[in-house]
């Protein structure tokens, strides 16, 4: 059976799209810790990060650079937290975290509630920053 990920990548499942090429997407978060907290996945369906290919670990890792340096961008902020969990889906993820402090990286943390026009607002103003670099 696909990932909820796969499903995003086939476009089954609708998302809130930041960046894409070939080979990865990154999408918003829909319960996420900090405004603009973003995933960064490959499209091929792999469980566990460091179960890719070399080069697609590189790979994903310069993608989440871009998408890192337009979220910094898009949303105030004094860095661009990033962690890998990969238990809550058995699809290689990267969470891309605005924070302001070490604290906003703790998954524990009551997740925010956006509408869905906020999420839109959102994604729309990281994949404006990301056409630009």
């Amino acid at each position: 059976m696909s990932s909820i990920f796969s499903r995003i990548v086939a476009g089954e499942i609708p998302c809130y799209r930041v960046a894409e090429d070939e080979k990865h997407l990154a999408f918003l978060d829909i319960n996420p810790l900090t405004l603009g907290h973003t995933l960064v996945i490959p499209k091929r369906e792999v469980d566990y990060l460091f179960d890719l290919s070399d080069e697609e670990f590189v790979s994903i890792h310069l993608f989440a650079r871009k998408v890192a340096t337009a979220l910094q961008q898009a949303i105030p902020c004094l860095r661009i937290g990033s962690a890998v969990i990969g238990l809550e889906v058995p699809h290689a993820h990267i969470h891309l975290i605005p924070i302001g402090k070490e604290s906003d990286m703790l998954f524990s943390n009551p997740k925010l509630k956006l509408s869905p026009e906020k999420m839109e607002s959102i994604a729309r103003s990281i994949r404006e920053k990301f056409e630009l670099i």
